[in-house]
């Protein structure tokens, strides 16, 4: 039973961009985007609550955005100006409950299998 379904990884060049989606089926107010590159661990990139608010770690302020787009029925992060430290793989996940909506991966209890972004 899939709840949550990753799409729009790929390469691109330094400086370009790209648009994540991820397809939910989860019941949940709060979705959050992560990365992982190799060796490193999971990190946090953004959050978005169903109430209106987002949040986003410093390193993509100004450069990402996440959304949400109710007729698709996902959530969406906007890449911009990307840069090879940003190369990995994304997930999104769902927030588990009583966890505050930051990204913070220990605060999401449901992924998706990710997709793979590369800046070259």
């Amino acid at each position: 039973h899939v709840q949550l379904v990753e799409s729009g990884g790929g390469t691109v060049q330094a400086g370009g961009s790209l648009r994540l989606s991820c397809k939910s089926s989860v019941s949940t107010n709060c979705i959050g985007w992560f990365r992982q590159a190799p060796g490193k661990e999971r990190e946090g990139v953004a959050t978005f609550h169903t109430a209106g608010s987002t949040n986003y770690v410093d390193s993509v302020k100004g450069r990402f955005t996440i959304s949400q787009d109710r007729a698709k029925n996902t959530f969406d992060l906007q890449m911009t100006n990307l840069t090879p430290e940003d190369s990995g793989t994304y997930y999104c996940a769902a927030r588990s409950p009583g966890r505050t909506c930051v990204p913070s991966p220990p605060n999401f209890g449901t992924w998706g299998q990710g997709t793979q972004v590369t800046v070259s």
